[in-house]
């Protein structure tokens, strides 16, 4: 079966090492921070100005004033810091977080990404993501391989792009995509339990690599 929103995220919370400064995308990302390992210290980072976010509060920990970028209310962990959006994207263009876990609209098969302009909507701003892909050292995305079945691993963007060749790893409910930085194509390197090469294959317009050895997502 092709994995839950939620499913998603736990997988992509797999790619957290201890010590690690993250920042999380709107949408489905901000999920990853309900799947943070035990005993390991990671910490989030928010361009709006907060490090060290924590998980969603319940309903009494909720602080009208303590948000993300995504205007979620969220939680703070013990010795988080707050400071301008000045110093955050600072923290970011230097180079001083380590992965990011992004949403995406396409992405192309040279790992270009598109993901912060919804066609035929008004849209405020691109946000912090092209910052982020042009700064942070690893970039993850977690998307829906499909927008109502419509491919959104493609050859080519058709949205106007955020980054050049800027994601390493995609994750959506039915595989997770590795970018070879030699072949610059995706490789395709686990699947959904009960999801087939040919459920992934039929779906993706972007020319995959398909090794002979291909894990289970474990969830």
């Amino acid at each position: 079966m092709p994995l839950t929103r939620d499913q998603i995220t736990q997988r992509a919370a797999k790619e957290l090492r201890d010590g690690f400064i993250v920042n999380l995308g709107i949408g489905m990302p901000t999920l990853v921070a309900n799947h943070v390992p035990a005993r390991m210290d990671v910490w989030l980072q928010s361009e709006n100005g907060l490090l060290g976010m924590g998980a969603f509060p319940s309903e009494k920990e909720v602080d009208a004033d303590l948000i993300n970028a995504g205007k979620q209310t969220i939680t703070a962990r013990p010795g988080a810091s707050f400071f301008s959006s000045a110093d955050s994207f600072a923290m970011i263009r230097g180079g001083h977080v380590d992965l990011c876990i992004l949403g995406a609209m396409q992405v192309s098969q040279e790992g270009d990404l598109a993901n912060w302009m919804v066609p035929g909507k008004m849209v405020k701003g691109m946000g912090g993501a092209m910052d982020l892909v042009a700064g942070v050292k690893r970039v993850v995305v977690t998307m829906e391989h499909t927008a109502k079945g419509t491919a959104k691993l493609v050859k080519q963007c058709s949205l106007p792009l955020t980054g050049r060749r800027c994601v390493d790893l995609v994750i959506t409910e039915l595989c997770v995509l590795e970018m070879d930085p030699v072949k610059r194509r995706f490789v395709l390197t686990e699947l959904a339990p009960g999801v087939s090469v040919e459920d992934v294959t039929r779906q993706t317009e972007a020319e995959i690599v398909v090794p002979a050895r291909i894990d289970t997502i474990e969830v």
